[in-house]
């Protein structure tokens, strides 16, 4: 079988505190920061210039709503500056910018387990996309299809906050009513909107149009805001990812996805969630790929919908990060969706195949989740973020491992949106 096992908060290649996507491995992954940068916010902006001279330093940007400032310093001093600056009793706190990882009736409409399945096998005419669901197995779908009867998340803007969504593919690009680049690559050919992959398949599962072509997302009629934080090696910063939340806010996001993450957290990341938070917005993040209990962020900050795998047998998927901090479970083990119709690093690095494919990993799940949530935006739950959350949680379906391995169950799509599942 064809598989690829993308990281959210916990890749392999995802350094401690930074965001990057990639596939898990059994190495440890080891701590890093992006090099020449650091974040720092002033108890009184005033005082900023002087404080920053006396360490030959000057002031930089805002980062986003939080009130933090990206501080160019020399490479090599980012930790040292940062417990220099944190005595100073005009600075409130200094941190480094840590690196992060990405955590990855239409003709293929059939290999879409995750949205609609009865205990059958699946992709039976192609080998390569096998997946064996033994008679009797659980329900372990979402039910995306049978929600369709009550929501299919009509105007609903879903903020993608990965590596862009590809420009050539014509099953999600379409959907994209608004972009953004945060990170320091130019964009200059269509293919450099999404040059990494992750994010062309995680928009995919959010939206990707339902009609005679392709796949269909759980949220077939959601628009999608791109916010491109991941460069075209899959990684990022904190910065970039608050600088991504706060542009979400400003464009009207319901719901904001980010199938990528940290080990270490982030005070400017977790005021950007906050203010999200505050302003609204469902954010939904991937609990990482490291099949432990250790936390990742954003997904494990309190205003944030944590999201683990399951398989098709409605088990934790083998790589998912679980506990009591986990929220909710999702479909995440060889889901099929979208990929760019152009070469892309993720697709020779893992024999990707161009235009659709499967990937497994929280980063799948998560947007699941988000698309869930979007669902339930124009439905009578639809109030606030709060009973928009609340109904996510509560109607989730209480499979095994509800409890330990994550506080509420893998997510209902048609109870969620108030839908009557038909009888056998």
């Amino acid at each position: 079988m064809k598989k690829l096992i993308v990281a959210s908060f916990a890749a392999a290649t995802m350094a401690l505190g930074g965001i990057t996507v990639a596939a898990p491995s059994n190495a440890a992954p080891e701590s890093s920061h992006i090099v020449g940068q650091i974040m720092v916010k002033f108890r009184d902006n005033a005082a900023a210039p002087d404080v920053l001279r006396q360490h030959g330093l000057s002031d930089g940007g805002g980062i986003g709503s939080t009130g933090a400032r990206l501080i160019k310093v020399p490479a090599g001093k980012e930790l040292q500056l940062v417990t220099a600056l944190s005595r100073n009793p005009a600075v409130e706190y200094a941190e480094p910018d840590q690196l992060v990882t990405a955590a990855t009736d239409d003709p293929f409409f059939g290999r879409q387990y995750a949205l609609q399945n009865n205990g059958q096998s699946f992709f039976n005419n192609n080998p390569d996309y096998l997946v064996e669901v033994a008679a009797g197995t659980p329900d372990a779908d979402v039910d995306a299809v049978e929600a369709w009867t009550r929501s299919k998340g009509s105007g609903v803007r879903v903020a993608i906050i990965d590596s862009g969504v590809a420009v050539d593919h014509a099953d999600i690009s379409g959907q994209v009513v608004a972009r953004t680049n945060l990170t320091d690559k130019q964009i200059v050919n269509a293919e450099d909107y999404d040059k990494y992959g992750h994010g062309t398949h995680v928009a995919g599962i959010v939206a990707a149009v339902h009609n005679t072509a392709g796949v269909a997302g759980v949220c077939p009629e959601c628009s999608i805001l791109d916010v491109k934080v991941l460069n075209d090696s899959g990684t990022g910063s904190s910065s970039a990812i608050a600088k991504g939340i706060d542009w979400a806010v400003e464009n009207d996001a319901k719901v904001i996805n980010m199938s990528l993450g940290q080990r270490v957290s982030s005070r400017t990341l977790e005021a950007a969630v906050n203010k999200a938070w505050e302003a609204g917005r469902v954010i939904v993040a991937a609990a990482g790929n490291g099949g432990t209990q250790a936390k990742i962020y954003p997904g494990a900050y309190p205003n944030v919908i944590a999201v683990a795998a399951t398989d098709n047998n409605d088990l934790k998927a083998s790589f998912s990060t679980y506990g009591r901090w986990v929220d909710v479970a999702a479909p995440g083990v060889s889901v099929f969706s979208t990929f760019p119709n152009h070469e892309f690093t993720l697709g020779s690095q893992n024999n990707r195949a161009k235009g659709y494919d499967i990937a497994s990993g929280t980063s799948m799940a998560s947007p699941i989740v988000a698309a869930v949530a979007a669902l339930v935006w124009i439905t009578p739950a639809g109030t606030s973020n709060t009973t928009v959350r609340k109904q996510v949680e509560s109607s989730a379906k209480p499979i095994a491992g509800t409890g330990s391995y994550w506080v509420h169950g893998r997510v209902d799509a048609c109870k969620e949106v108030g839908c009557v599942k038909p009888g056998p």
